[in-house]
This record gives structure tokens, sequence and C-alpha cells, in this order.
């Protein structure tokens, strides 16, 4: 397992390229308890700390598949860079004005949210440039997953020390300025100023014509919300049995069996056409959530929140492979950042829809959401099996401008229809 990861990152670039977009990303993994520990620092409701760090994230989900698309469009470095800088411009005017005067502070959470560049989807239609075997992208894509585990895990407690050893305002202005540094190690890195997007064909669609990405999308969109819920059950489930530790312990739990399967599922080369692996990987995934609805005591549940999370880096990973091979001619960094987009949505609503449950029903019920939403991602992959299936001999990564291994036919449109 460690030499195949070895050998990925030996290769020109990459540990760069994975670097740097994770840090770059650090702002963005940190938002949310950044934005609630600064405004209950300024004296600022709960309710108002909430409401904060929702616009961010809505203005993200916006924001991610518009900047993609320019991505593709003009280049990464004319993109990624200048977003970046906007987005730490912007969260350094809500650090510096507070939560005083309501409208810029609300405005300048928005615009932090809505310039954060797509270096997560860039990174991946940067890897068939660096690495030259379909396997070790797809080794990459695991990797990949892995990393962004680590980072949502880490991240969150790098804040936590920031605030404590300087101040909540201190922590916004430092992540956000790290953040553009990374960006910055990414956009001026040769890979990222020689990849462009293939020729694609004017549509306002964009990627999302493809059948077999709206297809993936809508299934990940219940994961999404099966990964949101469990967060809200998990509270719950604390609140009876030890508190905030108890919590803190069934996250780590939850990236700890990500990190393993994630890392377990990269070490090997898989064969076979993907979008049936994947519906294996999610129907894994609906049975190791339902052993969560016993509720056992604090260490057993610890476990079995290792056991829930085992397969969801490898689903992910997988995912990245039908995204790649199903993004239309020219869309490629777009159809990764509305996989970003769509995942942050479907666990916002799971957030959303498990708090009444959990009033209702208690922490059990909670539980039982993640197999209902998983089960539901399982229906929507089985019923679209067809229409996300690849056809033999399209599935071939090489080095070129970007990932569009199928090269698929392009269906015609109106010479009036623009990107």
């Amino acid at each position: 397992m460690a030499t195949g990861y070895l050998e990925l990152l030996r290769a020109r670039h990459a540990t760069r390229l994975l670097v740097g977009t994770l840090v770059g990303r650090l702002p963005n993994a940190t938002a949310p308890i950044a934005i609630v520990l600064f405004v209950r620092a300024e004296g600022g409701t709960y309710s108002l700390a909430g409401a904060l760090a929702a616009v961010y994230g809505v203005a993200n989900a916006v924001g991610q598949p518009v900047l993609g698309r320019l991505v593709d469009l003009r280049g990464q470095p004319r993109v990624q860079l200048p977003a970046a800088v906007l987005s730490a411009l912007a969260m350094a005017v809500f650090a510096f004005v507070g939560t005083g005067p309501g409208a810029v502070a609300w405005g300048a959470v928005a615009a932090a949210g809505l310039f954060t560049p797509p270096l997560e989807g860039g990174l991946r239609a940067l890897w068939s440039s660096v690495l030259h075997k379909e396997d070790q992208v797809h080794r990459a894509y695991a990797m990949d997953a892995v990393a962004q585990e680590v980072m949502f895990t880490v991240g969150p407690l790098l804040v936590t020390v920031c605030v404590s050893l300087w101040s909540a305002q201190g922590a916004l202005l430092v992540v956000n300025a790290v953040g553009v540094l990374g960006a910055l190690s990414v956009v001026v890195s040769p890979p990222s100023r020689a990849w462009r997007s293939a020729p694609r064909e004017a549509h306002w669609l964009g990627a999302l014509r493809s059948p077999g990405l709206l297809a993936l999308l809508g299934a990940f969109l219940a994961v999404g919300i099966a990964l949101g819920s469990i967060t809200v059950a998990a509270v719950s489930y604390a609140d009876e049995h030890g508190g905030d530790h108890v919590y803190g312990w069934m996250m780590a739990g939850i990236g700890l069996g990500a990190l393993i399967g994630g890392a377990a599922y990269g070490a090997r080369q898989w064969t076979g056409e993907p979008a049936r692996r994947l519906q294996v990987l999610v129907a894994l995934l609906v049975v190791c959530y339902l052993p969560l609805m016993l509720v056992p005591g604090p260490v057993a549940m610890t476990l079995l929140t290792v056991v829930a999370g085992l397969f969801l880096a490898p689903a992910i990973a997988c995912a990245f492979v039908l995204v790649d091979r199903h993004a239309p001619r020219g869309t490629v960094t777009e159809a990764f950042s509305w996989l970003v987009t769509t995942f942050t949505v479907g666990a916002s609503l799971g957030t959303g829809l498990t708090g009444p449950v959990v009033e209702a029903g208690g922490a059990l019920w909670g539980f039982a959401v993640p197999g209902l939403a998983g089960g539901v991602s399982l229906v929507v992959l089985i019923a679209t099996g067809r229409v996300m299936a690849v056809p033999a001999g399209r599935g071939m990564v090489a080095a070129r401008s970007e990932n569009d291994p199928n090269r698929a036919p392009e269906p015609r449109f109106r010479s009036g229809d623009r990107a």
C-alpha cells in the first residue's frame, strides 16, 4: 500500500499540487467553525453565528461550479488566484468590521464563500497530466479523498489552537492568508500554468448536459444528506452519553474510517465497470450505517462510527472516476465542482432534515436517516445504471490537456447557445 502511494508522491509536481490544494482549501474546511467562534467572541448569538456560517456555505455552493466553468474557459491561474485573494480580502473585512454593521458582515461572508477558488476540481483536472497511467490516476483520486478527510479533521483543530493562542479574529486572518499561499503554490506550478481545457461546445448548461453526470449528482446529493444527518444525530447522542468529548470522538471515528477505507481502496488496481463498483460501495455504505441505530455505549458507538466511515472515501474516489468519464468535453473542472457543490448542499439538507427527526424521536431515529438516505442513493444508482455505464474502451486516462477519456460525441445545440 505504502509503495503505491509513494510512487504517486514521487511523480514530478504531484506532492506540490496535493499539498498546495489542501492548504489552499483550508479556509473552506474551517470556515464554519471559524465564523462561529468569531461571532461568539464578538458577543453575537448562536443563531447569528449559524446563519452567517450558512450564508457562507450557500454562497460557496453557488460559486464553485461558476468559477469551475471560468477555469475551463480561461485557465487555472487567471481564475484560481484572483478568486483566492478576493475571498481572503472579504473574510478580512468581516474580521475587522465584526458583526456590528449587519449588511457589511453578511455581504463580506457571502463574498468570501462565493469567491472560494475551485481548487479541488482543478486538482482532479490536473492529475492526468502529472500521472500517465490510468491506475495511477485512480489511486490519486483515492489519495485525494483520504487527504480531504484528514484536512476536514485537522483544520478545525488548527483553528481552535489558533483561537486559544491568539484570538478568533487572528484565526480568521491567518487561515485565509495561508489559503492564498496554498492557491499561489498551485497556480504557479508548471502543470497548472500549462493546463488548458479541451475545446467545448457552447451551451448554457455546461457540464450539466451530461445525463450520466446528472445521475451521479443525484446519487451523491443523497450521500451528502446521509453524512450531514450523522453530525446532528451524533450531537443528540453525545448530549445523553457524556457531552462534547463523545461527539468529538464520534466525528474522529468517521474520519478515521474514511481514511482507512480510502487508503485500502487506492492500494489496489480495480478492473471492471466503475458504475457497478460504485453501486457496491454505496450498498456497503448503507450496511455500515444501519448499526448506528443500535446506539450502544460511547466506546462501542465510536467503533461503529469508524465502521460507518469505511466506505465513504472509496465511494467518493469511485465517483471521481465517473465524473472524469461523463464530463462533456471542455467542462472537467466545472463537473468536479458540481460534485463538490452537490455534496455540500446534501450535507446541509441532512443537518436541516435530521434536527426535527431527533427532536421527535431522539438519537435512534436520527441515525435512521443516513441509512434511509444511503438507500435512496443506491436506488438512484441502480435505476440509472445504464446511463452511467461507460462503453468499453472509453475509460483510458492518458496525458492530455484534461481528463476527457471517453471523448463522447457531443449533442448538437443551436448556434445561439453560449457557455
